[in-house]
């Protein structure tokens, strides 16, 4: 399994015939502190309008936030997304599909019981997934793994997700990996080659699919990983998308007006 030393560091050009596909919280965005927090950097929203239209609408964004969570951080784009770890899939013609809901109000009893007794420890309810997030409380890592993992006993329709300071329960079998898929057999992904970037174990999945495809996986910042090239942070992963945008804007642009001087009759009759 590849590390920080041994990717590498040169990140791949995009082209015409790129799919793209973007994590957000960690590649796109900082980490902020809770959810509600995260912001979208100035600048981020310009490259990646100019890129989806570069690439004819190929670019996604491949998150384990809600479509309206990345609707509103996003806005006004609304690009093709996968959301809740592809439970929620939006194609790029705005067609809709949602896993099957699973029942998770034991979860959520046991998550919300949880968090009213530490309100460092952030509950978020999605519409396929409860997730509960320690980043405030790191020390509580372990009995909010344990807390949720109570709940999908004997439930192997349900599974456990570790992230980035948050551990959740969702539906077993969905994974940035599949969501990628359903999208790259859908226009105008299809017959594209896919980069994805992301930052956390996630993104692992995606990772994967994308290098068996003959695509290229980013891996933001530091940690264990199968994708084999690296960025160092979210604002470098910005740079590139900014430099990737700016040589998109100049191949797009329409060629200069010539500077050739009128003929000289023409000239003549200018008086």
């Amino acid at each position: 399994m590849p590390n920080a030393d041994s990717r590498s560091g040169a990140l791949p050009s995009i082209h015409a015939s790129s799919a793209l596909f973007l994590d957000f919280d960690g590649t796109l965005a900082e980490l902020a502190p809770t959810p509600d927090a995260a912001y979208t950097s100035p600048g981020v929203l310009d490259s990646l309008a100019t890129l989806s239209g570069a690439l004819g609408g190929a670019l996604a964004i491949v998150s384990g936030r809600s479509l309206a969570d990345l609707d509103r951080l996003l806005a006004p784009l609304r690009p093709a997304a996968a959301a809740e770890h592809g439970a929620v899939l939006r194609f790029a013609d705005g067609r809709m599909h949602f896993a099957e809901a699973p029942d998770l109000s034991d979860a959520l009893h046991a998550g919300s019981e949880l968090a009213r007794a530490h309100p460092a420890v952030v509950l978020e309810r999605k519409t396929m997934s409860v997730a509960l997030h320690f980043r405030g409380a790191p020390h509580l890592a372990q009995t909010c793994i344990d807390t949720l993992a109570a709940t999908i006993d004997d439930r192997p329709e349900l599974e456990l997700l570790h992230g980035k300071c948050l551990v959740e329960v969702r539906r077993a079998g969905i994974d940035k990996g599949s969501a990628i898929a359903a999208l790259m057999a859908s226009a105008p992904f299809a017959g594209r080659q896919p980069i994805f970037a992301g930052d956390d174990v996630t993104d692992e999945a995606g990772f994967a699919f994308v290098q068996e495809s003959g695509g290229v996986a980013i891996k933001v910042a530091d940690g264990h990983t199968i994708a084999r090239h690296a960025c160092e942070s979210p604002e470098a992963l910005r740079d590139w998308l900014a430099s990737a945008a700016s040589r998109a804007s100049i191949a797009s642009a329409p060629p200069a007006p010539s500077a050739t001087p009128p003929p000289a009759s023409a000239a003549g009759s200018a008086r």
